[in-house]
């Protein structure tokens, strides 16, 4: 009878305190962590049609013409390829002997897809995007 007397426990407005503390740090932690992902698809789709631009100038340099074949860019595939993490498809629409134009398209649905849906660049190295004009400059 005498350990009773020094027995402590958690009582359940000790355990609610914390579950709702636990679940305060999760409402703020889980919409950051879901923006984080999201720019690094973006820069993920950024960063594939910019080693397109540079390959498309390192081969207009040796053939005097543009290419749509991605092979011909150092890429696996062709007319299209995924990005590393299969969150975007990239393909060269368009191929003069003075102009191209690449395009990265989200392949999935969700929030993603309703602020940058497609990535493109040209040969003159103008960026533009869409439905949100302002995803190559976007940092959040």
């Amino acid at each position: 009878m005498k350990t009773a007397k020094y027995m402590r426990g958690i009582n359940l407005i000790e355990l609610m305190v914390v579950v709702v503390v636990v679940g305060i740090l999760a409402s703020i932690a889980y919409p950051n962590y879901q923006e984080f992902t999201a720019r690094a698809k973006r820069n993920e789709a950024r960063a594939a049609l910019l080693r397109i631009a540079t390959n498309q100038e390192r081969f207009y340099i040796n053939n005097n013409t543009f290419t749509d074949d991605l092979t011909s860019l150092g890429f696996a595939n062709t007319p299209t390829a995924v990005t590393e993490t299969g969150y975007y498809r990239v393909e060269v629409t368009s191929a003069t002997p003075s102009d191209f134009t690449a395009t990265a398209t989200y392949l999935h649905e969700g929030n993603e897809a309703t602020k940058c849906l497609t990535f493109t660049i040209d040969g003159s190295g103008v960026q533009s995007s869409s439905p949100e004009d302002d995803c190559w400059s976007r940092v959040r």
